[in-house]
């Protein structure tokens, strides 16, 4: 599983985001990361884009909800607000616990703010 990259994120702008869960089939190792990008019009469209890569690396696939990521590379901060209407809303501290470990000198916040 380390070979899969924990965040796979836009580098700049305000976009969707969900927290997949990986899971080698049968159980036993699973882990949590996050994929966002402004070309992804509805969250199911970047899972529908991960769900496949990672069934090929033998990982079973679930989203654990979404919501938006306001990523100012700039200014180093990132904000996690709002929800998916299809998956509903990620645990965002979640998503931010699993952010700091890749954007270690960034302040990064979340909120359950629609906007």
């Amino acid at each position: 599983m380390a070979a899969v990259g924990e965040v796979e994120i836009d580098p700049e702008g305000t976009f969707k985001y969900i927290l997949v869960r990986l899971q080698r089939p049968g159980g036993g190792e699973q882990r949590d990361i996050v994929r966002g990008t402004k070309a992804a019009e509805f969250h199911n469209h970047i899972f529908e884009k991960v769900n496949p890569e990672m069934e090929k690396l033998g990982y079973e696939c679930k989203c654990l909800g979404g919501g938006k990521i306001d990523h100012n590379s700039k200014d180093k901060k990132i904000r996690v607000f709002g929800l998916s209407t299809g998956y509903g809303k990620a645990d965002h501290s979640v998503t931010v616990e699993i952010l700091k470990k890749v954007y270690t000198d960034y302040e990064i916040t979340w909120s359950d703010d629609k906007k």
